[in-house]
């Protein structure tokens, strides 16, 4: 599952009726052959769209085409994988074919091309029964070449015995090149697993699948369960691959406004047409339905950061409903799950939330569509062993209840509301593009909902009888940690590995090590990569598209405007400064973020505030905000940031809402403030599992610039320590009295400027009620004087403009940057480890040089290093706007070894050894990621929030091209040589001897 996350394009609208791709489109009707395929289907669910669907003649392979006026194309090729075992053949084959094919044979093409193309998205995901292969990009030239490589990927992989060992498992010398070091497992996908099953709430949700359909293959961990995947051969992997990677197994998706014909044309010549229709066999069966109900129970390792260290049970009932493939079922279903969980308003948030019996609904919640039947869960996470029974009938009786009293019309109303804002909406993530063109297939499902629950009141109730009340195929499992936990998985994995050591013979043991050094020569090896087609950087856009923006002043706040084709949406922020916060409450800055629009406001309490939000808005979201200055190391701006969207319509109610959080918030509700104080610090608990990278970069960067030391408080370590002791707290008045004192300084107009993206037509309208927002809450208006003499005033946001309040910076140039390695040991098999060293601003003419060489370091050299030798899932050297140079692994089973690699690195940039065809790489990679799509919503966001405008960024951009192999090791000699450079390490993992023996470390 190599998720490596790129943002990518929203949807490009035209004001026209329809788009000239959706009108192409439709000239294609049921029957017209077109490159060895046939179209099946023509449909037009939107205005803006044309979905065609084909059949490939020879090999019935299924096609899906979304032709839409937006310039970001996606394509996707998905095969249904099946495996009956646990040994992850699926996820091992996913990693194994991107490492080279026939007419592609280098090692990692797939890697390699993000490095060669302006790709908007590449990845591979492997599910419970399907792996899919899909990429995005705004280039024709560059679709071509990234479908040609995935093509022969998937469809001619060359499956080298080398990449399974590297990738999926081996047995292999600690040190490859020490025959006498003990034998060790080791490989990419078995580290990922060991670290994927060390985050509980994956556990959890992994067993509960595997028992709810126990019949087929379900009931097996698709991504490998880590004791399981020594057992797989790689003859198994190969037959896989034969048996299932196959067109007559395959579904292709694309997207966007590139012809058909040309993707038909390349796909047939390139792949299909070489091969003969088989029948696949890949078929899941239905689940047989259990006659009783059943019971079940496992355990977990301890969690240190749990908000309650003797309430960590989780118990949790699942309901098998119905096949996915009725769309109106499964629209009615998913719908009902929300009203019955979502918000404090649904009955099961009112039964199992508020009595506070446990810290917050269990990992897997909801509706679960993503098998061939469907599922529902209701259950909860951070509760004592002694509750569960009690748990159980609290479920059932909820579900009585809604029988009988159903729901009300209101809350029914509010979530048709949000599909048709979820409808309107552009997002540029790849997976949310996806899901917007799936709940295009749901708009016949509304109209067709609303005449259900016309013809039949009691349309829901009879389904949650059916589904819930009657259904006998139901599990309850429960989850209990063992303080042995840890120690037993160790226990088992080295009798795994001693298993398969006694049955070595002498000569085993020789071809081992012999092999390890060849996968290491191999791996060592500089890889010739010029057989894979790549784009030139004279291919890019010399200029970036000028974003106009209009400043103004609403009541004397500065508003920046920017018309944007938002499909009769408005997208309102306002930036609040915390600079006249005194110190002592800036820990508590993001409790109060997450709760400010969560307890009620004005004459609404928070359930009705939640109903009200839903009702007229897309929602209402304030966060933490650190922003460092563009041109100064210690100069940043501190903040938090309001978020809202909503239809055009409710512009009057969306305002009513803010005034009344800014006028009159509730903070006086302590059992409401336990309730969500609970649930945040258990999320953050759950979250460091999956992200100890970031945590790791954050506390590396801690001591090395002022604004790294406000993120360590924000989002780091020293956060989720600070909530875990707030969620212990018996008694929480002091932090009733807390939040008021921070509201008075931060929901300030003086301290505020705002921004809108709207239509033009909209403008004008928005800029009225804007100001009669600020009006409504110029109450909160006191002069508050900064409780720090080290405040500068900088120019306003638009330079051409020198009327109303400037964006406040705090200079801290007394700032002294230090050294410090911190150590967090953490229940996990694997390690999170990061370097940050200190270097120049956005501005400054060396950024761009430190930019391409991260993205040089992490593909050249970086990458082989941390995941090809070390088996780390991911690592490599990111340049932060804040001036920050961070190394980081991911997943990784070494730590102090990584820290060397990371050095090496160094070493290797300042020897030079490395191509201007290795320089262009960067620079290819590093403007796709400077070039990524923008949304509608989100067009002129960095000159609201850093004020970095188009002809700062213009000059960034030129910076960047102007890089030369000179510069790159001037900046890796001058910024990151030791004796050079300042620099800060954290490692989040297991327990390290090494470490503590070394009183160089903080260990936590």
């Amino acid at each position: 599952m190599c998720i490596y996350l790129c943002s990518f394009n929203g949807q490009r609208h035209t004001w026209r009726l329809k788009s000239t791709s959706a009108e192409r489109a439709l000239q294609y009707q049921p029957g017209h052959k077109i490159h060895g395929f046939t179209v099946k289907e023509v449909t037009v669910p939107d205005l803006f769209l044309t979905a065609v669907k084909l059949t490939h003649d020879k090999t019935g392979a299924q096609y899906l085409h979304a032709a839409r006026d937006d310039s970001n194309n996606l394509f996707s090729v998905q095969f249904r994988t099946t495996p009956m075992d646990s040994t992850g053949v699926p996820h091992i084959l996913e990693h194994t074919v991107l490492c080279g094919s026939e007419k592609y044979p280098c090692r990692d093409p797939f890697f390699k091309m993000l490095n060669r193309s302006l790709s908007t998205f590449m990845n591979a995901f492997t599910a419970s029964d399907y792996t899919m292969y899909p990429f995005s990009t705004q280039n024709g030239k560059d679709f071509q070449n990234l479908l040609s490589v995935y093509l022969d990927a998937v469809f001619f992989p060359c499956l080298r015995e080398q990449d399974f060992w590297q990738e999926g498992w081996r047995l292999e010398n600690e040190n490859p090149t020490d025959p006498n070091s003990p034998l060790v497992f080791k490989g990419v996908v078995f580290n990922e697993m060991k670290g994927a099953f060390s985050d509980n709430e994956r556990l959890y949700a992994q067993h509960l699948q595997n028992k709810l359909y126990p019949d087929h293959t379900y009931s097996v961990v698709s991504g490998g369960e880590p004791l399981a995947i020594p057992d797989l051969t790689w003859e198994q992997l190969k037959q896989f691959h034969a048996t299932h990677y196959h067109p007559s197994n395959a579904r292709f998706f694309t997207y966007g406004d590139l012809p058909l014909e040309q993707h038909l044309k390349q796909i047939e010549e390139e792949a299909l047409s070489k091969f003969e229709r088989i029948n696949p066999n890949t078929e899941v069966p239905s689940q047989s339905h259990w006659s009783s109900p059943r019971e079940d129970h496992v355990t977990c390792s301890p969690d240190a950061l749990a908000p309650d260290p003797a309430r960590q049970n989780t118990l949790c009932v699942s309901y098998l409903l119905g096949d996915i493939t009725d769309t109106f079922e499964g629209f009615t279903l998913s719908l009902l799950s929300s009203l019955m969980i979502s918000g404090p308003n649904s009955p099961f948030y009112k039964a199992l939330i508020e009595p506070k019996i446990g810290t917050d609904f269990s990992s897997v919640v909801g509706y679960d569509g993503s098998t061939k039947e469907a599922s529902f869960s209701i259950g909860l996470q951070g509760m004592a062993e002694e509750d569960i029974e009690r748990v159980k009938q609290i479920i059932s009786q909820t579900i009585d209840d809604i029988i009988e009293n159903g729901f009300e019309e209101e809350r029914i109303e509010a979530l048709l509301h949000k599909i048709e804002i979820q409808m309107k909406h552009q997002s540029t993530n790849f997976v949310s593009s996806l899901l917007t063109f799936c709940v295009y297939v749901f708009i016949d499902s509304v109209a067709k909902f609303r005449q259900s629950l016309a013809e039949n009141p009691r349309f829901l109730q009879d389904k949650v009888k059916h589904y819930f009340k009657e259904n006998t195929h139901r599990l309850t499992l429960s989850m209990s940690p063992d303080e042995a936990y840890l120690e037993k998985q160790a226990k088992a994995e080295e009798e795994k590995l001693q298993k398969k050591i006694q049955a070595l013979s002498d000569s085993d043991r020789k071809e081992i090590y012999e092999k390890g050094l060849e996968l290491l020569t191999a791996q060592s090896k500089t890889q010739d990569a010029s057989c894979l087609p790549a784009l030139k950087v004279s291919d890019i856009e010399p200029t970036i598209p000028i974003t106009p923006v209009h400043i103004s002043a609403a009541g004397g706040v500065p508003v920046q405007y920017c018309e944007q084709p938002t499909n009769g949406l408005v997208y309102f922020r306002a930036m609040c400064s915390l600079n006249t916060l005194p110190e002592d409450l800036r820990l508590y800055v993001p409790l109060f973020c997450s709760v400010i629009t969560r307890m009620g406001c004005g004459g609404l309490d928070y359930r009705q505030q939640a109903q009200q939000m839903e009702l007229r808005t897309g929602g209402m979201s304030v966060s933490t905000q650190v922003i460092p200055d563009s041109t100064q190391l210690d100069m940043y701006e501190q903040g938090i940031l309001l978020f809202s969207s909503c239809l055009e319509r409710n512009l009057p109610h969306m305002f009513q809402l803010w005034s009344d959080i800014f006028n009159s918030p509730h903070f006086d509700d302590e059992e409401r403030l336990r309730v969500l104080v609970m649930m945040s610090a258990q999320e953050l608990a759950n979250g460091i599992s999956y992200s100890g990278h970031m945590y790791a970069m954050t506390r590396a960067g801690r001591h090395l610039t002022p604004a790294g030391d406000l993120q360590e408080t924000f989002n780091g370590m020293e956060q989720v320590k600070f909530m875990k002791r707030i969620a212990e707290m018996p008694d929480l008045s002091q932090v009733i009295r807390t939040l008021p004192r921070i509201k008075k300084h931060l929901l300030n107009p003086d301290n505020m400027r705002c921004a809108v993206n709207t239509t033009p037509q909209k403008l004008s309208d928005t800029a009225a009620q804007l100001e009669s927002f600020i009006r409504d809450v110029a109450e909160n208006r006191k002069e508050r004087k900064p409780v720090r003499s080290d405040i500068t005033e900088v120019r306003p946001l638009d330079p051409l403009n020198d009327s109303g309040p400037s964006r406040k910076l705090i200079s801290e140039l007394n700032f002294q940057p230090c050294q410090m390695k911190t150590f967090f040991q953490m229940p996990f098999p694997v390690n999170f480890v990061s370097e940050s060293i200190r270097t120049v601003p956005f501005s400054h003419e060396d950024y761009a040089s430190l930019c391409i060489l991260a993205r040089m370091m992490t593909a050249k050299f970086l990458h082989g290093e941390i995941r090809e030798k070390g088996g780390a899932y991911g690592g490599g050297a990111r340049m932060g706007g804040g001036g920050l140079f961070s190394f980081y692994s991911y997943r990784d089973p070494n730590s102090v070894q990584t820290l060397s690699a990371f050095r090496k690195g160094v070493d290797w940039a300042k020897s030079g050894q490395f191509t201007q065809q290795d320089i262009d790489e960067a620079k290819l990679s590093i403007f796709s990621a400077v070039d990524s799509p923008v949304a509608p919503a989100d067009k002129g966001m960095g000159r609201f929030l850093s004020g970095v405008t188009d002809e700062m960024k213009q000059g960034h951009r030129e910076r960047l091209f102007a890089v030369t192999h000179k510069n790159l090791v001037d900046v890796a000699e001058r910024y990151l040589s030791v004796g050079q450079r300042t620099c800060g390490v954290a490692i989040l993992g297991p327990e390290n001897e090494t470490i503590k023996k070394d009183p160089s470390w903080i260990v936590k």
